[in-house]
């Protein structure tokens, strides 16, 4: 980017987001730093001391962020999103549990709150900008011959987060900037170290959802409920203390005892039951998809062959997908693959590329 723009960053509190600024500011932009509000104290549960997207060490993190902004010399400013996290993060991050399914509400913050209601708050404040900057390890391309804005990895493989941002769309990969994706995290941590950013190297970085080694806090008066552990002909071997604390390929914290190893195979939420199985039975050679999503607004083809990561950490497997009506697919791997978990998303790469992804269902 050679013109000088006018360019809000995604300030946090930690050092990828400060770097980021700072890069940007050295590169002669008009730089503003925003921190997003999500934390209302309307939850109750104890902090269990992580830096966390949500939770009451919020405080924290706006005033960790305002001091990188007051040392790089640029405006900040903290823009309320609580009722808009509500509604389109912690409702759906519920609805999943309920429903049986493991949520991924960073594929959905990002999608709808970090590069969706941000920028529209941005607008509706007066403080527009050109571009809106993140410190994500993931990289955005303009293909000038297609018109086509792509969504590649970042260089930091162990640090790629492109998986995470599958559902953005070509109006949204428009309008930001990744400035670390083509950098690795040990040279940012340098870059941090060399300008004397102000605390954010010591600063743990945010990996957790909530500040909270248990999520139950979040489903108070919702209908968590007890139930039954069956096993896999049909034998009732225990009890659970509620769907939402159990994820398909779980193994600890079952209470059930025996001479194998058992894992969750399925979470049935109209039976509130959960099946344990041994790990052969946790192996599946195919998926179905729905709300699948095109970075480049149409699919690659009616059918086309991809890598799949089933998770962030997942290595990946070489996958045959079928497109079917309403946004559907199935998806057959090359080989079985252990514990695929409806309500996670599945995202296709070609090469670095993002092709787009779907729900496991």
């Amino acid at each position: 980017m050679n013109s000088k723009r006018k360019i809000a960053v995604g300030l946090s509190g930690g050092v990828d987001s400060a770097v980021t600024a700072a890069l940007l500011l050295r590169a002669g932009h008009q730089v503003c730093g925003v921190t997003m509000q999500f934390w209302t104290g309307n939850v109750k549960f104890r902090s269990n001391g992580s830096s966390a997207c949500f939770g009451p060490r919020e405080a924290e993190d706006i005033e960790a962020a305002r001091a990188v902004a007051d040392f790089l010399g640029i405006p900040h400013k903290v823009i309320p999103l609580a009722g808009e996290y509500e509604s389109k993060v912690l409702n759906y991050y519920r609805g999943e549990y309920l429903a049986g399914r493991t949520p991924n509400p960073c594929v959905v913050c990002n999608a709808l709150i970090k590069f969706g209601a941000l920028w529209e708050a941005l607008e509706r404040s007066g403080a527009a900008c050109d571009l809106l900057a993140m410190g994500h390890y993931a990289r955005v391309e303009h293909d000038a011959a297609s018109g086509i804005f792509r969504l590649r990895q970042g260089i930091d493989q162990s640090k790629d987060q492109s998986y995470f941002l599958h559902r953005l769309n070509q109006q949204q990969l428009s309008r930001i900037i990744l400035p670390l994706g083509e950098k690795l995290k040990r040279d940012v941590i340098c870059e941090a170290k060399k300008i004397k950013l102000p605390r954010v190297t010591e600063r743990k970085e945010s990996q957790d959802f909530i500040e909270s080694d248990d999520h139950a806090s979040l489903f108070e008066g919702r209908p968590v409920r007890a139930g039954k552990i069956m096993d896999t002909e049909g034998n009732q071997i225990g009890s659970h203390r509620g769907l939402v604390h159990y994820t398909i390929g779980q193994r600890d914290g079952l209470g059930v005892c025996g001479s194998q190893r058992m894992y969750v195979k399925e979470i049935r939420s109209d039976s509130n039951t959960i099946v344990i199985g041994k790990r052969n039975e946790l192996l599946l050679s195919e998926m179905s998809l729905t709300g699948t999503h095109w970075i480049g607004r149409k699919p690659p083809g009616q059918e086309f062959n991809g890598l799949v990561r089933l998770r962030y950490r997942h290595p990946g497997v070489q996958t045959r997908v079928t497109l079917q009506e309403d946004n559907r697919a199935r998806a057959v791997f090359s080989e079985p693959q252990f514990a695929v978990t409806p309500g996670q998303a599945a995202v296709f790469y070609r090469g670095d590329e993002v092709l787009g992804g779907g729900w496991i269902a």
